[in-house]
Protein backbone atom coordinates (compact mmCIF):
# COMPACT_ATOMS: atom_id res chain seq x y z
CA UNK A 1 0.00 0.00 0.00
CA UNK A 2 0.96 3.35 -0.99
CA UNK A 3 1.31 6.42 1.98
CA UNK A 4 -1.24 8.92 1.09
CA UNK A 5 -0.91 11.49 0.09
CA UNK A 6 0.46 9.73 -2.76
CA UNK A 7 3.81 11.97 -5.01
CA UNK A 8 1.19 13.12 -7.65
CA UNK A 9 -1.95 13.13 -5.92
CA UNK A 10 -2.53 15.00 -2.47
CA UNK A 11 -6.32 13.69 -1.76
CA UNK A 12 -6.78 12.61 1.85
CA UNK A 13 -7.64 8.72 2.29
CA UNK A 14 -11.08 8.49 1.67
CA UNK A 15 -11.59 11.54 -0.54
CA UNK A 16 -12.45 9.54 -3.34
CA UNK A 17 -15.20 6.98 -4.08
CA UNK A 18 -15.27 3.52 -5.41
CA UNK A 19 -15.51 4.35 -8.49
CA UNK A 20 -12.97 7.18 -10.52
CA UNK A 21 -13.38 8.25 -13.85
CA UNK A 22 -10.64 9.09 -16.00
CA UNK A 23 -10.27 11.42 -18.55
CA UNK A 24 -7.29 12.00 -20.25
CA UNK A 25 -8.33 15.83 -20.39
CA UNK A 26 -8.20 17.85 -16.89
CA UNK A 27 -10.69 20.09 -18.33
CA UNK A 28 -13.13 17.22 -19.40
CA UNK A 29 -12.86 16.15 -15.92
CA UNK A 30 -13.98 19.46 -14.74
CA UNK A 31 -16.69 19.67 -17.45
CA UNK A 32 -18.44 16.20 -15.93
CA UNK A 33 -18.15 17.09 -12.33
CA UNK A 34 -19.79 20.59 -12.66
CA UNK A 35 -22.20 19.03 -15.36
CA UNK A 36 -22.83 15.78 -13.62
CA UNK A 37 -22.28 15.78 -10.20
CA UNK A 38 -23.95 17.13 -7.43
CA UNK A 39 -21.88 19.01 -4.87
CA UNK A 40 -18.19 17.88 -6.31
CA UNK A 41 -15.53 19.17 -4.50
CA UNK A 42 -12.04 19.47 -5.40
CA UNK A 43 -9.91 17.01 -4.18
CA UNK A 44 -6.74 17.18 -6.36
CA UNK A 45 -4.93 19.73 -8.56
CA UNK A 46 -1.28 18.44 -8.70
CA UNK A 47 0.17 19.12 -11.79
CA UNK A 48 -3.42 20.36 -12.92
CA UNK A 49 -4.70 17.08 -13.39
CA UNK A 50 -8.09 18.24 -11.54
CA UNK A 51 -9.92 15.42 -9.66
CA UNK A 52 -13.74 16.17 -7.94
CA UNK A 53 -15.55 13.81 -5.78
CA UNK A 54 -19.33 14.41 -5.81
CA UNK A 55 -23.05 12.54 -5.74
CA UNK A 56 -24.67 10.94 -9.10
CA UNK A 57 -27.85 9.25 -8.44
CA UNK A 58 -27.28 9.88 -4.72
CA UNK A 59 -23.85 7.51 -5.56
CA UNK A 60 -20.91 8.96 -4.43
CA UNK A 61 -18.12 9.04 -7.34
CA UNK A 62 -15.22 11.05 -8.75
CA UNK A 63 -13.51 12.05 -11.96
CA UNK A 64 -10.25 12.68 -12.07
CA UNK A 65 -7.87 13.31 -15.40
CA UNK A 66 -5.18 10.91 -16.37
CA UNK A 67 -3.43 12.84 -19.08
CA UNK A 68 -1.72 11.41 -22.25
CA UNK A 69 -0.58 7.96 -22.93
CA UNK A 70 0.16 4.65 -20.60
CA UNK A 71 2.91 5.84 -18.34
CA UNK A 72 0.80 8.58 -17.18
CA UNK A 73 -2.88 6.33 -16.52
CA UNK A 74 -0.70 4.00 -15.42
CA UNK A 75 1.01 6.09 -12.32
CA UNK A 76 -2.51 7.67 -11.74
CA UNK A 77 -4.02 4.29 -11.92
CA UNK A 78 -1.58 2.76 -9.95
CA UNK A 79 -1.59 5.36 -6.78
CA UNK A 80 -5.89 5.39 -7.11
CA UNK A 81 -5.90 1.40 -6.93
CA UNK A 82 -2.94 0.98 -4.17
CA UNK A 83 -3.57 4.08 -2.71
CA UNK A 84 -6.48 5.05 -1.70
CA UNK A 85 -8.82 1.82 -2.18
CA UNK A 86 -10.30 2.70 -5.33
CA UNK A 87 -11.68 -0.36 -6.95
CA UNK A 88 -13.45 0.65 -10.77
CA UNK A 89 -11.64 2.96 -12.82
CA UNK A 90 -13.46 3.71 -16.02
CA UNK A 91 -11.36 5.83 -18.47
CA UNK A 92 -13.69 8.15 -20.49
CA UNK A 93 -11.44 9.08 -23.66
CA UNK A 94 -11.59 9.90 -27.23
CA UNK A 95 -9.82 7.38 -30.29
CA UNK A 96 -9.77 6.84 -33.75
CA UNK A 97 -12.01 4.59 -35.71
CA UNK A 98 -10.07 2.12 -37.84
CA UNK A 99 -13.04 0.48 -39.07
CA UNK A 100 -15.92 1.91 -42.06
CA UNK A 101 -18.79 0.90 -39.97
CA UNK A 102 -17.25 3.19 -36.98
CA UNK A 103 -18.30 6.75 -36.86
CA UNK A 104 -17.76 10.01 -35.12
CA UNK A 105 -19.36 9.91 -31.85
CA UNK A 106 -19.90 6.40 -31.95
CA UNK A 107 -19.05 4.63 -28.63
CA UNK A 108 -16.66 2.36 -28.20
CA UNK A 109 -16.57 -0.06 -25.15
CA UNK A 110 -13.25 -2.21 -25.19
CA UNK A 111 -13.58 -5.56 -24.37
CA UNK A 112 -9.50 -6.06 -25.03
CA UNK A 113 -6.79 -3.76 -25.46
CA UNK A 114 -3.92 -4.48 -27.94
CA UNK A 115 -0.39 -2.69 -27.27
CA UNK A 116 2.63 -2.23 -29.24
CA UNK A 117 3.82 -0.68 -25.42
CA UNK A 118 6.23 -2.30 -23.59
CA UNK A 119 4.17 -1.87 -20.69
CA UNK A 120 3.40 -5.82 -19.16
CA UNK A 121 7.39 -6.28 -19.46
CA UNK A 122 7.39 -4.85 -15.14
CA UNK A 123 5.35 -7.96 -14.33
CA UNK A 124 7.72 -10.29 -15.49
CA UNK A 125 5.26 -12.89 -17.43
CA UNK A 126 6.15 -15.81 -19.44
CA UNK A 127 4.64 -14.79 -23.47
CA UNK A 128 2.22 -12.43 -24.11
CA UNK A 129 -0.49 -11.17 -21.68
CA UNK A 130 -3.54 -10.14 -23.03
CA UNK A 131 -5.33 -7.04 -21.47
CA UNK A 132 -9.10 -7.25 -20.88
CA UNK A 133 -11.92 -5.47 -19.06
CA UNK A 134 -13.66 -6.09 -16.08
CA UNK A 135 -16.77 -8.63 -17.50
CA UNK A 136 -18.89 -6.62 -14.66
CA UNK A 137 -18.32 -3.07 -15.79
CA UNK A 138 -18.32 -4.31 -19.22
CA UNK A 139 -21.70 -5.83 -19.28
CA UNK A 140 -22.90 -2.89 -16.87
CA UNK A 141 -21.46 -0.91 -19.72
CA UNK A 142 -23.75 -2.13 -22.44
CA UNK A 143 -26.41 -2.26 -20.27
CA UNK A 144 -26.41 1.47 -19.99
CA UNK A 145 -25.31 2.21 -23.25
CA UNK A 146 -28.58 0.72 -24.80
CA UNK A 147 -30.61 2.91 -22.12
CA UNK A 148 -29.27 6.22 -23.30
CA UNK A 149 -29.62 5.24 -26.85
CA UNK A 150 -26.16 5.47 -27.72
CA UNK A 151 -24.71 4.00 -31.22
CA UNK A 152 -21.79 1.43 -29.38
CA UNK A 153 -19.25 -0.73 -30.50
CA UNK A 154 -17.84 -3.91 -28.23
CA UNK A 155 -14.62 -5.44 -29.00
CA UNK A 156 -10.39 -4.51 -29.00
CA UNK A 157 -8.66 -1.39 -29.63
CA UNK A 158 -5.41 -0.41 -29.76
CA UNK A 159 -3.43 1.05 -26.94
CA UNK A 160 -0.15 2.62 -28.97
CA UNK A 161 2.89 4.42 -27.09
CA UNK A 162 3.06 6.88 -30.56
CA UNK A 163 0.18 9.13 -31.67
CA UNK A 164 2.35 10.41 -34.94
CA UNK A 165 4.38 8.20 -35.73
CA UNK A 166 6.79 7.39 -38.55
CA UNK A 167 5.53 5.87 -41.49
CA UNK A 168 7.78 7.87 -44.37
CA UNK A 169 9.12 4.56 -46.52
CA UNK A 170 6.38 2.04 -45.54
CA UNK A 171 4.70 0.52 -48.48
CA UNK A 172 0.95 0.50 -48.57
CA UNK A 173 -1.31 -2.08 -47.59
CA UNK A 174 1.77 -3.70 -44.78
CA UNK A 175 1.22 -0.89 -42.49
CA UNK A 176 0.13 -1.10 -38.91
CA UNK A 177 -3.00 -0.05 -39.30
CA UNK A 178 -4.07 -2.26 -41.98
CA UNK A 179 -2.91 -5.21 -39.78
CA UNK A 180 -4.87 -3.68 -36.82
CA UNK A 181 -8.02 -3.71 -39.18
CA UNK A 182 -8.04 -7.18 -40.42
CA UNK A 183 -7.87 -8.50 -37.26
CA UNK A 184 -11.02 -6.49 -36.11
CA UNK A 185 -9.93 -3.87 -33.98
CA UNK A 186 -12.06 -1.31 -33.60
CA UNK A 187 -9.97 2.22 -32.93
CA UNK A 188 -6.64 3.52 -31.88
CA UNK A 189 -6.18 5.18 -28.16
CA UNK A 190 -3.16 5.49 -25.89
CA UNK A 191 -4.10 4.13 -22.64
CA UNK A 192 -6.21 1.38 -21.87
CA UNK A 193 -3.84 -1.61 -22.19
CA UNK A 194 -1.96 -0.08 -18.88
CA UNK A 195 -5.02 0.77 -17.22
CA UNK A 196 -6.32 -2.92 -17.89
CA UNK A 197 -3.39 -4.64 -16.44
CA UNK A 198 -2.79 -2.48 -12.96
CA UNK A 199 -6.13 -3.59 -12.43
CA UNK A 200 -5.56 -6.93 -12.79
CA UNK A 201 -2.10 -7.16 -11.26
CA UNK A 202 -3.91 -5.11 -8.06
CA UNK A 203 -7.08 -7.43 -8.06
CA UNK A 204 -9.38 -4.40 -9.40
CA UNK A 205 -11.31 -3.52 -12.08
CA UNK A 206 -10.71 -1.54 -15.19
CA UNK A 207 -13.20 -0.35 -18.31
CA UNK A 208 -12.17 1.81 -21.73
CA UNK A 209 -15.25 3.74 -22.96
CA UNK A 210 -14.06 6.15 -25.96
CA UNK A 211 -15.85 8.22 -28.17
CA UNK A 212 -14.86 8.39 -31.86
CA UNK A 213 -13.09 11.85 -32.02
CA UNK A 214 -11.85 11.41 -35.31
CA UNK A 215 -11.62 9.02 -38.72
CA UNK A 216 -8.61 7.47 -39.50
CA UNK A 217 -9.74 6.35 -43.03
CA UNK A 218 -11.55 9.25 -43.89
CA UNK A 219 -9.64 11.76 -42.30
CA UNK A 220 -13.11 12.81 -40.31
CA UNK A 221 -12.27 14.79 -37.30
CA UNK A 222 -13.32 16.73 -34.24
CA UNK A 223 -12.53 20.06 -32.45
CA UNK A 224 -10.72 20.08 -29.44
CA UNK A 225 -13.72 22.01 -27.69
CA UNK A 226 -16.44 19.23 -28.79
CA UNK A 227 -13.77 16.16 -27.41
CA UNK A 228 -14.29 18.55 -24.30
CA UNK A 229 -17.40 19.29 -24.18
CA UNK A 230 -19.82 17.20 -26.24
CA UNK A 231 -19.07 13.61 -25.43
CA UNK A 232 -21.86 13.70 -23.05
CA UNK A 233 -23.49 10.37 -23.86
CA UNK A 234 -20.15 8.24 -23.10
CA UNK A 235 -20.01 10.73 -19.70
CA UNK A 236 -23.44 9.37 -19.07
CA UNK A 237 -22.63 5.76 -19.75
CA UNK A 238 -20.04 5.91 -17.09
CA UNK A 239 -21.65 7.49 -14.61
CA UNK A 240 -24.88 5.24 -14.58
CA UNK A 241 -21.89 2.18 -14.58
CA UNK A 242 -20.74 4.25 -11.42
CA UNK A 243 -23.54 4.19 -9.92
CA UNK A 244 -25.02 0.42 -10.76
CA UNK A 245 -21.49 -0.74 -9.51
CA UNK A 246 -21.87 0.81 -5.88
CA UNK A 247 -23.04 -2.26 -4.67
CA UNK A 248 -21.16 -4.96 -6.16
Amino acid sequence: MLVTPTPHIAAAPGDFGKTVLMPGDPLRSKFIAENFLENPVLVNNVRGVQGYTGFYKGVRVSVMASGMGMPAIGIYSHELFTGYGVENIIRVGSAGSIQENIHLYDLVIAQGACTDSNWASQFHLPGTFAPIASWELLSEAVKAAKENGARYHVGNVNSSDVFYGDHEGVPQGLDSVYGLRKMGVMALEMEAAALYMNAARYGKRGLCICTISDHILTGEETTSQQRQESFTTMMKVALDVAAAMENK
